[in-house]
C-alpha cells in the first residue's frame, strides 16, 4: 500500500456525526490516505450511519449498497460500514448486508488506519458487537474523566511531532501548541463542535443512551484549541453540538461549565458567530440565558427539546415540563431578546396521547411563537421503554396527526417570518452563483440546513463571497425564508 491509498468518507445524520468523520478523516490523513470528494474515485468508501430512526437507518442502508455497487467494475475495493447504526447493530448489521467489508464500532476509530489498510489486504475484520455503552463509564458524572478512553469527536489536542509534515493541521496561540485530529470534508463557512457526548437521560423513546454511552464533556481547552483550527481554516460560525449542551461541565465538577466556556470561544479570532444547540428546557437556568444573550459572538439563538406539551404525556416519556412552563421560558428570552431565534422537536402518536393531549400541543405552538418547529410521528425503537408501554396509537391516526400539526406548524412558522419584515439582520453567506445572480445566507435566529435561510436582493453576486457578513434589512418572505434587502 502507498500513501496514494483513497478513501471517500460519506456521512449522514446529524451534526455530531459529522464532528465524527471529520476526526476520521484526520486519523486517515495522518496516516497517509488520500481523502477524495468522488466515491468513484477512492479504494475505500467509508460510511458513517445514523442509527436514530426508521427512515435515518434505510438512508444509511441505501448508502451503504450504492457504495458496494461502486465494487463493480470499479476502482472501489472495500465499503466499511462506521457511526451509530453500525455501534448499534453490528454482527446483525453484517449478516444482513453481506455487500459491506467490515462493520466496525466506535473502539475501532483510534487505529481506523490500521485496520482500513488490513481490510484493503482482503481481511474480514471480526463485526462489532453490541453493548450497552452506558455501562462503559462510571455511575458518578465525576468520576468519567479518568475513566474515560477514546470518544468520537473527543480527539485530544496532542503535541505534533513534525509540525511541518501534519497533514491535519497544526494549532498557533500560546499554550496550544499541537495539532487537531480533524480534516474538513467541505468549505462551508459553518462547522460543528463537539461539546460533549452520550446522554445520562432515561426518555422512554430514545435509544440513543445506549449507543452513545452516558455523558461525557470535553475539556474547555480541547474545546477552544479546536474552535481556533477551525477559525485557521475558513470557519466562520462554530456550531456547539452534542446530546445535551445544557448539561455541558456537569462531570467536570462544575454545571456552569458553558457559561465559562462561551466567552473564551468569543475570545478566538476569526469566528464571528457561536451557536448553541440541543438544550433541554428543563435544564435553562438564568445564568445561561444570559450568557447566551449577553456573550459577544454569541448569537440569540435557542434549540429547545420540547417534544411536546402536554404535562401528563410528557411525564410517560420521562421527561419535564407543560405548555405554561414552556411559555414562560420563551417569555423569559423573549423579554431579553425580542429577536431571539427559538425552534423545537415535537412528537406525535406517542403511547397513551389523547386527541386531548394534541390539542394541548396545538394551543401551546399557536401561543410560542416559534420560528421553526420539527413534527415527527412516533414509532417503537428498539430497547425503548415505550416500545413496551400500553396504549399505542394507530399507525393512521399518528399519521393524521402527524399531518395536522405540520400543516399547523408550516402555517405558525411562515407567521413568525412575515413578522421579521423590517428587521435589520446580519446575514452570513453560505451559497453564490454568479451566473444566476442567486446569493444565499441565515441569519442569527436561523439554524444550519433546517430553519430557513436569507435570499439576499440588492447584492452584487461577484462582490461577496461564502463566508461573508453582510448587513440588510427583512423586506419580504418566502414562506420560512426572508428576502434580504443588503446594505449600499
Amino acid at each position: 500500500m502507498t500513501d496514494t491509498t483513497t478513501v471517500h468518507i460519506q456521512s449522514l445524520g446529524c451534526a455530531r456525526n459529522d464532528v465524527d468523520s471529520e476526526e476520521l478523516a484526520g486519523r486517515l490523513a495522518a496516516e497517509g490516505f488520500e481523502l477524495v470528494d468522488d466515491p468513484e474515485s477512492a479504494d475505500a468508501v467509508m460510511v458513517n450511519t445514523c442509527g436514530f430512526i426508521e427512515s435515518a437507518k434505510q438512508d444509511s442502508v441505501n448508502t451503504l449498497l450504492a457504495a458496494a455497487d461502486l465494487k463493480d467494475g470499479g476502482r472501489t475495493k472495500a465499503v466499511v460500514a462506521v457511526g451509530c447504526m453500525a455501534e448499534r447493530y453490528g454482527v446483525e448489521l453484517a449478516e444482513a448486508m453481506p455487500e459491506t467489508d467490515a462493520v466496525l464500532g466506535f473502539d475501532a476509530y483510534t487505529d481506523m488506519g490500521e485496520r482500513l489498510r488490513r481490510i484493503l489486504a482482503g481481511e474480514r475484520p471480526e463485526s462489532h458487537v453490541p453493548r450497552d455503552r452506558r455501562t462503559l463509564l462510571p455511575i458518578s458524572p465525576r468520576e468519567r474523566g479518568a475513566a474515560a478512553g477514546e470518544t468520537p469527536g473527543h480527539a485530544r489536542v496532542v503535541p505534533s511531532a513534525d509540525e511541518g509534515k501534519d497533514p491535519v493541521g497544526s494549532l498557533g496561540g500560546e499554550g496550544h501548541g499541537g495539532r487537531v485530529l480533524r480534516r474538513r470534508l467541505h468549505n462551508s463557512p459553518m462547522a460543528p463542535l463537539k461539546l460533549a457526548s452520550g446522554c445520562d437521560r432515561r426518555c422512554a423513546f430514545c435509544a440513543i443512551p445506549k449507543f452513545r454511552g452516558a455523558y461525557l464533556s470535553r475539556p474547555p481547552l480541547d474545546v477552544v484549541a479546536e474552535a481556533e483550527w477551525l477559525a485557521d481554516h475558513g470557519v466562520r460560525e462554530a456550531f456547539l453540538v452534542s446530546e445535551n449542551s445544557s448539561s455541558y461541565g456537569k462531570d467536570l465538577g462544575d454545571v456552569r461549565a458553558l457559561e465559562a466556556l462561551l466567552p473564551e470561544l468569543a475570545r478566538v479570532e476569526g469566528l464571528d458567530w457561536i451557536r448553541v444547540s440541543y438544550l433541554q428546557p428543563a435544564e435553562m437556568r438564568p445564568g445561561l440565558i444570559e450568557a447566551m444573550l449577553d456573550t459577544p459572538k454569541v448569537v440569540p439563538y435557542f434549540d429547545l427539546s420540547f417534544q411536546h406539551a402536554s404535562g401528563p404525556l410528557l411525564r410517560r416519556m420521562r421527561r419535564f415540563g407543560d405548555a405554561e412552563q414552556f411559555l414562560a421560558l420563551i417569555e423569559q428570552i423573549r423579554d431579553k431578546a425580542p429577536q431571539a431565534g427559538i425552534r423545537s422537536n415535537v412528537i406525535v402518536g406517542f403511547p397513551g396521547e389523547t386527541d386531548e393531549d394534541v390539542d394541548v400541543l396545538h394551543d401551546f405552538l399557536e401561543r410560542a411563537g416559534l420560528d421553526a418547529i420539527g413534527v415527527f410521528a412516533y414509532s417503537d425503537e428498539e430497547g425503548t421503554e415505550a416500545e413496551h408501554l400500553d396504549g399505542h396509537v394507530d399507525p393512521e391516526v399518528v399519521e393524521e396527526r402527524r399531518s395536522a400539526t405540520t400543516d399547523l406548524a408550516e402555517t405558525l412558522m411562515n407567521d413568525r417570518a412575515l413578522q421579521r419584515v423590517g428587521e435589520r439582520v446580519e446575514v452570513l453567506i453560505e451559497e453564490i452563483d454568479v451566473e444566476a445572480g442567486e446569493i444565499i445566507g441565515r441569519a442569527a435566529h436561523q439554524g444550519p440546513e433546517v430553519d430557513g435561510q436569507c435570499l439576499m436582493a440588492g447584492l452584487d453576486a461577484a462582490a461577496v463571497g461564502i463566508g461573508h457578513m453582510v448587513s440588510g434589512t427583512v423586506v419580504g418572505t418566502e414562506g420560512v425564508d426572508l428576502v434580504v434587502e443588503a446594505d449600499r
